[in-house]
């Protein structure tokens, strides 16, 4: 774990909302988990949580995807039912008690796993930004298709839906489309564990100032 652990004291108590974002296979559990961890370092409070919930409509859409998808208007109602109960009851909540919220996947994943279903991305996005705060900082981790689909089986796992080529190819392409827009920052994961943290630790800091 990278030892390095920059001031961010002068950063103004104010609720902070950090999405990570990326293909699977590109790290953003860990690294979210390892920002979490810094900022409380920091003297931060931090929520930490993913996309889709926990929640009724969150499993529903997780399981669409191991055994068997569903119609795509179905599954993305899932997201959009998931997506308003996270904002309402964990979101907007932690982001008025001034606490840094960092998500592993947002709408922007809904974005790009339905946009490669068929939907306009655009479409969706505006669909959610009706009621889903945008995020202060997101941050998209990027990583080659088939280097990413070598880490899913390296961890033991079996591509779901979600995970095929030709359907992460076009997440990819919709994640990095977003590459030019202020609060986007995109970071190659090619590298090892510990280097990439020391990006995103940089990033973050140089983002938020």
């Amino acid at each position: 774990m990278p030892t390095s652990n920059p001031d961010i004291s002068n950063i103004m108590p104010d609720g902070l909302f950090i999405v990570i974002e990326g293909i699977d296979g590109t790290g953003k559990s860990t690294q979210a988990r390892r920002l979490g961890e810094w900022f409380t370092a920091q003297g931060r409070e931090v929520v930490l949580s993913r996309e889709p919930t926990d929640g009724p409509w969150g499993k529903k859409a997780r399981e669409s995807g191991g055994t068997g998808r569903l119609s795509p208007e179905d599954e993305l109602q899932l997201f959009l039912n998931d997506r308003q109960q996270h904002v309402d009851e964990l979101i907007e909540p932690s982001l008025a008690a001034g606490k840094v919220v960092i998500l592993d996947r947002y709408y922007f994943s809904t974005m790009a796993y339905q946009g490669a279903r068929g939907f306009d991305p655009v479409e969706i996005r505006r669909r959610n930004e009706e009621f889903a705060p945008v995020p202060d900082l997101l941050l998209i981790l990027d990583l080659d298709v088939d280097a990413a689909l070598q880490r899913i089986g390296a961890r033991g796992d079996t591509a779901n839906e979600f995970e095929k080529r030709e359907n992460l190819q076009r997440c990819q392409e919709i994640f990095l489309s977003l590459r030019d827009e202020p609060f986007v920052r995109v970071i190659s994961t090619q590298d090892g564990l510990d280097e990439v943290t020391l990006k995103i630790r940089s990033t973050v800091q140089d983002s938020i100032r």
